[in-house]
């Protein structure tokens, strides 16, 4: 297995030179923001010696990738865009980061992304905006936009990125690449400062890293290297994820939840859904459509009172002021108590609720091993920065008509809350010219499958697409 990479994704040579693809396309984006130049082509040198020496090479050997800028990376800013760690310089490596530099990758740079990771758009104080490669009026959607905006560019190998609350999925899909919304727990967070003060250990229920590239084969290697358990565990625990349930797409038992009333989607993204569709039954795939085995509007009340509790724990942080905010202006018709102070009793009632959740999906995917669905409800939209504490201002257009902004979060919620793995992968384009993608979720520890079926899908309806002028 290897990463497809175009040559001119190679770090900076040895004498120093620029990279003149990297800085003749990146200010199109701006999407790699942070950089250690240095560090890298001191990195790159010394892969070459190893190539030399005839040492043992690892699964990245010298394969140049970026890291979402929520993540430590020792000797590399790293702000979580936010403007009150800006001048943060990291110590050591989040374990995750590790894993890939343990495998030969060499980090260049860290990539854009909102402030506390808390927005479908990337742009902040620090680094500024980044623009979608396919459109600069439009945004690459978050929070990991500048990962998969950098990637759709040609300007970094392999991303590693996170996702609560669609973080992965939505840019992956406003992009045109793939990206795999790993199952909770199997890939290690410590080191992450998304929303959190450098150094914090505690972990976020529903939040897990996971990797981005332009081919399902780079989900599938940056898998391999990412999963397994965290240094506390390593002693007694070993990870050994099931094999894909099937190998073809003849083979996959396919579920299919192509739109919903309670969050319809845009008519010319549900064409696209449905011709994939039919691509993937001509293959000789059994396909049931229908919905899960748990509503929208049922895993919505669910998964967002949850999202809410999780940032109560840290209320006082003004990094989570608009949640507060959010959940005073719709706390009532969301069912659930403006404070976010959480007794243990109603945090353990909503777990149970969702626990029993849970079981109906499990239940679900004994007949079927794949659900597919969109990621949003929309394609890339264009950039909209007002100030927006609890995304009641903004609004986006689905078939000529304004719809809230905070719709985006409703087709996140069944993987989410769940704890499922999702991966993303490219099926189309609008009339526009935006990329299009499918979210194909799998049963909890299925990662493999998911990944898998995007692999096949590549086969038949094709992968990724350079956007124009890349």
């Amino acid at each position: 297995m290897f990463l497809t990479l175009p040559a001119h994704t190679q770090p900076r040579t040895s004498d120093g030179t620029a990279d003149a693809h990297q800085e003749d396309l990146d200010p199109k984006v701006n999407a790699i923001v942070a950089r250690d130049e240095e560090g890298a082509r001191a990195a790159a040198l010394e892969a070459d010696r190893t190539v030399s020496r005839g040492e043992p090479l690892g699964r990245l050997h010298g394969v140049p990738v970026t890291i979402k800028d929520s993540l430590e990376v020792a000797g590399m800013r790293t702000t979580g865009g936010s403007a009150r760690w800006g001048m943060y310089v990291s110590t050591s490596d989040a374990e995750s980061v590790a894993r890939l530099k343990n495998d030969g990758a060499i980090v260049f740079g860290k990539s854009n992304m909102p402030p506390d990771a808390r927005d479908w758009q990337t742009y902040n104080d620090v680094y500024g905006t980044t623009n979608n490669p396919w459109d600069p009026t439009r945004g690459p959607g978050g929070s990991s936009g500048g990962s998969a905006a950098a990637l759709a560019a040609g300007l970094t190998g392999l991303e590693l990125g996170g996702d609560s609350a669609g973080s992965i999925r939505v840019p992956a899909h406003f992009c045109g690449v793939y990206g795999l919304r790993t199952s909770f727990g199997i890939v290690p967070r410590y080191g992450s400062v998304s929303g959190h003060a450098p150094g914090t250990l505690a972990d976020f229920d529903m939040a897990v890293l996971g990797p981005l590239g332009r081919h399902a084969d780079d989900l599938d290697l940056g898998l391999d290297i990412l999963a397994g358990t965290d240094h506390d565990r390593a002693p007694a625990w070993r990870l050994q994820l099931p094999a894909a349930r099937s190998t073809t797409l003849r083979g996959f038992r396919v579920a299919a939840w192509l739109d919903d009333p309670f969050c319809p989607v845009d008519s010319e993204l549900a064409a696209i859904m449905q011709a994939t569709l039919e691509a993937v039954r001509a293959e000789g795939a059994v396909v049931v459509e229908g919905k899960g085995p748990v509503g929208l509007e049922e895993a919505m009340a669910l998964y967002e009172p949850l999202l809410m509790a999780q940032s109560g724990l840290v209320e006082s942080d003004e990094s989570y002021a608009w949640l507060v905010d959010l959940a005073a202006a719709e706390g009532a018709a969301g069912g659930f108590a403006s404070d976010l102070t959480v007794s243990f009793r109603e945090g353990h009632a909503l777990d149970e609720r969702r626990q029993h959740s849970r079981r109906r999906w499990s239940e679900f995917f004994r007949d079927v091993d794949v659900l597919l669905c969109l990621v949003t409800l929309m394609a890339a939209f264009p950039h909209d920065q007002r100030p927006d504490p609890t995304w009641s201002v903004r609004t986006l257009q689905v078939d000529g008509a304004d719809r809230p902004y905070r719709d985006m979060l409703t087709w996140m919620a069944p993987s989410a809350v769940n704890r499922l793995p999702a991966a993303v992968a490219p099926v189309g384009t609008t009339r526009d010219g935006l990329p299009v993608g499918i979210q194909v979720i799998a049963p909890y520890l299925h990662d493999r499958t998911s990944v898998q079926f995007v692999r096949c899908l590549a086969e038949v309806i094709g992968g990724f697409r350079r956007p124009p002028g890349f």
